[in-house]
Order: structure tokens, then sequence, then C-alpha cells
């Protein structure tokens, strides 16, 4: 069987490591917020490249916080929170030793069923509920990650022929269907919205200001 070939950063390289990769793809996965997913998941090499050896669950554990984010704050920064982000990655790094030998794929072909592998991904750092929904797609769809209730798990990301996530992100095509979506949600829920009356403007008086002056004796 051929090894699935990801296509999330849109940089050959890049790609080509968060394929081959558990790690790189778990640390794209984390820093995939509040910037632009292409940047998120080219991350992981330039870190690679900036520590001048492969990524390693144990090095990273085990750096001085202030060298590792040193290392992200670097420009051009790896993420736009760069320091918050570098501990997340270490925070992340450290779960990995204590509980799958350092080995980032052990997160996923440790898990018996969909709900497991759901359950095992929220409880790493810098993965809330959507972004492990997300995750356990993106492996069933893409990495043939398949364990019984996968698609459920991850509903609705795990639904086929949708363009919600970085799931469906095969080429720059579906890159631009799954940006679409996110544009047509965030507007939808922008109409949804009504300006609300400031509090200032309902704010009864009080009873001082109301309270009439008492007459001179």
């Amino acid at each position: 069987m051929a090894r699935p070939e990801l296509h999330l950063s849109q940089n050959h390289d890049a790609d080509e490591l968060l394929s081959k990769d558990p790690l790189a793809l778990l640390i794209g996965m984390v820093l995939d917020q509040q910037v632009p997913l292409e940047w998120a998941f080219a991350a992981p090499l330039e870190l690679s490249t900036r520590l001048e050896h492969p990524l390693d669950a144990n090095v990273l554990a085990d750096m001085d916080p202030q060298v590792l984010g040193e290392l992200f704050s670097r420009r051009p920064a790896l993420h736009r929170y760069p320091g918050a982000m570098a501990g997340r990655v270490q925070e992340m790094c450290r779960l990995l030793v204590q509980d799958f030998e350092g080995r980032a794929d052990k997160v996923w072909t440790s898990a018996s069923s969909g709900e497991e592998l759901l359950a095992t991904v929220k409880a790493l750092p810098g993965f809330g509920d959507q972004k492990a929904k997300i995750f356990v797609a993106l492996l069933g769809k893409q990495l043939g990650v398949r364990p019984a209730g996968w698609e459920n798990a991850s509903n609705p990301y795990g639904t086929p022929g949708v363009f919600r996530s970085v799931a469906d992100i095969i080429d720059d095509v579906t890159l631009a269907k799954v940006r679409a979506f996110k544009q047509e949600q965030k507007a939808k829920a922008g109409s949804k919205s009504t300006p609300g009356t400031s509090p200032r403007a309902t704010k009864k008086p009080s009873p001082r200001a109301t309270k009439k002056p008492s007459p001179r004796p």
C-alpha cells in the first residue's frame, strides 16, 4: 500500500514531512489556529530545520523552554503567538513521552474504537472537541486509520463528500472549497447576530440622580 500523501501546507517538502512523520502532523494540528493553515502545517519542517535534526518528542520535551520559545520566535515566526505555541507543543511532547513512549503514532494505533480515538486525541494539549474531531476525520479519510465508529466519532467532519476542514484538503482545489465553506459559515453566523442595546443606554438612573432636592427651611 502506497504511503498517503498529505497536501495541507501546499509546500512539497513540508507536506512530505507531514505525510511520513506523525509528530510533525500532530505539531501542525496544534499550530492550526489563528493563523492560515499553510503557515501552521509548514511550521514543523521549519522547526526541524532550526533544530538541525529530525523532530523527536523526547528531545522537544526535555528542551529548555526558553530555547524552544526562541526557535519558535525567530523570524519568520512559526506562529502568530510563538511563545504560547512553543509551550503547548512542548507540553504535548511531554505527554507523548509519558503515555506513548514518545511515539506520536501510538496516539491512534493504540485506539480500538472511534470513541476511544477521539477521547485520546482530546486529551492532548491544544486539542479541543472540534479540533479532535477534525483530526480523527483526517486520520480516517486520508491516512486509513479507521477504528470502528470513527465516522460517527468525528461527525460532522468524517462525513464523506464534504469540504469542512483540513480533513478534506487533498489539493489546491479542495483547499479553496474548504475556505469557501468556512467563509460561508462565518457569514451566516454574522447575519444571525443582532446589535444589542448597550448597557449604558438602558441603565436606569440612580436614585441619587432622580431624588428631588429637599426644600430649604
